[in-house]
């Protein structure tokens, strides 16, 4: 939680659309149902939780990797802006999300000053909205479809599966 800038992170510019459907060889995650996505993404609030404890936490284990209190960060406002578009998807015909660039947030919001304990809460809050609203979810309103700023198709399921992945796949990351 310096007051230093840390080094800018090479921006990720893989188009990670693919693990909806192949799993990531990277993290080993399989899709599950859509039906799953709001009780894993409860589970992994006790994950964060630790995780953000750690006393280690603002610590890059590699120059060109965030600190788990960068992810953690990112991972708050992952479940604010999935939050933001499955209400579009679940109110509005055929919705285009607003773009949002992870990388530019991570320096806007000073992601590596943040409190860990505050980012906790946060997570903590920002999820399990999300997997409220992933909890409501209709039967007859999985296959509504939307599309991201790059032209990205998603259905409410697919957007579930993709917004699960970076949940786990950022816990991972951490080894959470």
């Amino acid at each position: 939680m310096s007051g230093e800038e840390p080094a800018a992170i090479p921006p990720d510019t893989k188009d990670w659309t693919w693990v909806i459907e192949q799993g990531c060889p990277e993290c080993g995650w399989t899709p599950p149902p859509a039906t799953e996505v709001a009780s894993r993404v409860h589970a992994t609030v006790p994950r964060w939780e630790t995780v953000l404890r750690r006393p280690d936490v603002t610590v890059r284990a590699r120059p060109e990797r965030w600190s788990a209190l960068e992810y953690g960060c990112h991972v708050r406002d992952v479940c604010r802006i999935f939050g933001t578009r499955l209400t579009q998807l679940l109110t509005e015909d055929g919705p285009t999300f607003s773009n949002w660039d992870q990388d530019e947030a991570a320096v806007a919001g000073r992601y590596h000053a943040q409190d860990p304990l505050a980012v906790a809460g946060e997570y903590a809050a920002a999820a399990e909205h999300t997997a409220g609203l992933f909890d409501g979810v209709r039967a007859d309103q999985w296959q509504r479809r939307g599309t991201r700023s790059n032209g990205s198709e998603f259905t409410v399921a697919t957007l579930g599966c993709y917004f699960l992945h970076d949940l786990e796949h950022h816990l991972a990351d951490v080894a959470g």
